[in-house]
């Protein structure tokens, strides 16, 4: 009798990635329903460190040994908000320089709006606000870029 072999094939399904949510849960657990909706999301990276180590005795090469994992922070871009939470958060950090931590988590979804991949990152706080240029010419939305630094990231893969 043979036990049936679960199927660990990574999928091979290709997700757009126009389907995306952002969650952020104020004080780190209640979710704020307001401020979920993103043109763009930049800064999803992980980088390795390392520090190299020469070996007595070896000149061709050192070698390289891991010494931290370093974070990009999160970009979110949309159309301009006023008086929502989240730009409430960004107004105190840069106006009173009162900063709280708050958890974000970005979710892609497939076609069926199902998650399938995300990352959530833990005690963000905002770094840095912009705004697109002001321009009479051409009839666009008002673009503002809201940066966030964190503690750390972790992937999720649903």
């Amino acid at each position: 009798m043979s036990a049936a072999i679960p199927n660990l094939a990574p999928q091979s399904e290709m997700f757009a990635s126009f389907r995306f949510g952002v969650f952020f849960f104020a004080g780190g657990v209640v979710p704020n329903p307001l401020d979920i909706r993103f043109k763009k999301v930049k800064g999803l990276s992980a980088t390795v460190k390392t520090t190299p180590l020469a070996e007595g005795g070896q000149n061709l090469y050192t070698q390289q040994l891991p010494s931290g994992v370093e974070f990009g922070n999160l970009v979110l871009e949309r159309g301009m908000v006023v008086g929502s939470p989240l730009r409430l958060e960004f107004d105190a950090a840069m106006s009173l320089f009162k900063f709280a931590p708050s958890n974000v988590l970005v979710t892609v979804f497939n076609e069926a709006y199902i998650p399938v991949s995300a990352w959530f990152f833990f005690r963000a706080y905002p770094v840095k606000w912009s705004t697109a240029d002001l321009d009479a010419e051409p009839k666009n939305l008002l673009i503002e870029s809201l940066e966030l630094a964190y503690a750390r990231m972790q992937i999720m893969r649903v």
